[in-house]
């Protein structure tokens, strides 16, 4: 003998499932954006000369990059391009680390470079909110 309400099997089960389904994705899909636009803020405001520190920003997940890169992107594209690429896979809960382990990076972000005085990262943590708001309006339409 079955009970009355044991299968579930109903439409509202099955509408639940689907919403959990479709929240889960547009958390990723949130996230993901986030990582770009926070990603895309930093490399495009880092200060250029030869192109290194620019091309040496490494987006991670779980644990972050631990060697500089021997990239020279002076425009920035390439470095863009290689961290939406790898952003793809990036998934909510996941922990992600966009890093430039050269040994200057810590006097470009607090002013060294006239080209970035007020820095890089201290920028773009304070769009944070926008680069989120952004986000779950493009997510929710």
């Amino acid at each position: 003998m079955t009970s009355r309400y044991g299968g579930l099997d109903g439409s509202f089960a099955e509408s639940l499932r689907q919403f959990q389904g479709q929240t889960l994705a547009d958390m990723d899909e949130v996230f993901r954006k986030v990582m770009i636009q926070i990603g895309t803020s930093v490399i495009m405001l880092s200060p250029v000369d030869t192109g290194r520190f620019r091309g040496n920003w490494q987006f991670t997940v779980d644990q972050p990059a631990s060697a500089s890169l021997d990239n020279y992107d002076q425009a920035g594209h390439d470095t863009v391009a290689r961290l939406v690429a790898d952003v793809q896979d990036l998934t909510y809960g996941q922990t992600a680390y966009l890093v430039n382990n050269l040994i200057y990076s810590i006097p470009l972000e607090y002013g060294h470079s006239q080209q970035a005085p007020t820095g890089m990262v201290r920028i773009t943590k304070e769009r944070f909110q926008e680069f989120v708001d952004q986000a779950l309006r493009e997510v929710s339409e």
